[in-house]
């Protein structure tokens, strides 16, 4: 799952409960909260840069968003004050794979820590131009003139070899053959996200809607874009009405599992990750990691380690399948202190 997604012009610091936490009751006894630094890097031991969203999670049947904050240049986040218990972290952001760190404790023996998250990049499948002989395309594009086809053409030949102008260039005698050319409009869209130019890719994605409103790469597209802007809600309002159209469409599948994971909607993520399982054999391993999230969320352990064995056996080796074994280790663990402390209760 590639996402090309734009770093915002500045970071954003989300206001929390937190601090009216440790007040409640009173004074707050020394040493009862402390600071944590969350350093997100690759697997390489690099790091994984900024605009990085980091989510500090609650390690308890509520799963409550203690925080949330992005990394600076350096990938790093700092959380201070935080109460005395068990959390993890969230990551997601540009070009990587939501992920989750391990849990870790805030307690009396330590005023500070530093915690990594390993990270893992995603495969290019950003924005893509539609090619002019998919079945996908626009209804309304079928009264484009063949002239209007070709320039299409050459525009999308020009963008393979990245040459933004030259295909700007022919989109623009595509779009003056035909002004209301949907698809025209998604790939100029698309031009202006390689070329990093936010604003216009929205206005060109809307003008294409606008045309069609039930055309589904437009749809994706604007949603990959909101995505990049984190803005997850409204991700998940357009990739709805994509699948609606498109509903075999694995790719849309996981993106809207994964809005949906980080929109708490956790049901329905679990849904459309085991949709995106059963319709293809070519699905991505990672919707088994956002259903097993999301299982854990929900706190049905057993199934959210049916769902982290199912990652591994597609995607046993490499660092997010080290990071699952992890996963599965803690919540083994867990099981077996469960189990011991059910039997010495009923002794």
């Amino acid at each position: 799952m590639r996402l090309l997604w734009l770093a915002p012009l500045s970071f954003t610091l989300l206001v929390t409960s937190l601090q009216a936490q440790l007040h409640i009751g009173g004074t707050t006894p020394f040493n009862s909260s402390g600071n944590v630094s969350i350093h997100v890097v690759l697997p390489n031991q690099r790091s994984a840069g900024p605009y990085l969203m980091v989510r500090l999670l609650m390690e308890d049947s509520t799963g409550m968003v203690a925080g949330t904050s992005y990394t600076n240049d350096t990938g790093e986040v700092e959380f201070s004050g935080i109460p005395v218990g068990s959390y993890h972290v969230e990551v997601s952001g540009d070009g990587v794979q939501t992920t989750s760190g391990r849990t870790f404790d805030v307690d009396n023996r330590k005023m500070s820590q530093i915690q990594f998250v390993v990270v893992q990049r995603t495969a290019d499948s950003g924005p893509a131009p539609l090619s002019v002989h998919s079945a996908m395309v626009s209804a309304t594009d079928l009264k484009a003139p063949p002239k209007a086809l070709k320039e299409l053409d050459k525009a999308n030949e020009a963008m393979a070899e990245q040459n933004w102008k030259k295909a700007r260039e022919h989109i623009d005698k595509a779009l003056a053959l035909d002004p209301d050319y949907a698809t025209a409009y998604n790939n100029l869209g698309v031009l202006y996200a390689k070329t990093n130019d936010l604003s216009n890719e929205e206005q060109a994605l809307n003008k294409a809607l606008s045309l069609d409103d039930h055309f589904a790469p437009a749809l994706l597209n604007l949603a990959k874009l909101d995505i990049r802007q984190k803005d997850f809600p409204d991700a998940e309002s357009l990739l709805l009405r994509e699948v609606a159209v498109d509903p075999e469409n694995t790719e849309s599948l996981l993106l809207l599992a994964d809005a949906q994971y980080m929109n708490r909607h956790f049901q329905a993520a679990i849904f459309n990750a085991d949709k995106a399982h059963s319709i293809s054999p070519d699905h991505a391993s990672f919707v088994h990691y956002i259903a097993a999230r999301a299982y854990q969320q929900e706190g049905e352990q057993q199934l959210a380690l049916g769902e982290f064995e199912q990652f591994l056996k597609e995607e046993p080796k490499g660092p997010r399948a080290d990071h699952v074994r992890g996963d599965i280790a803690a919540i083994e663990k867990a099981q077996r202190a469960a189990t011991a402390h059910q039997q010495a209760s009923a002794q």
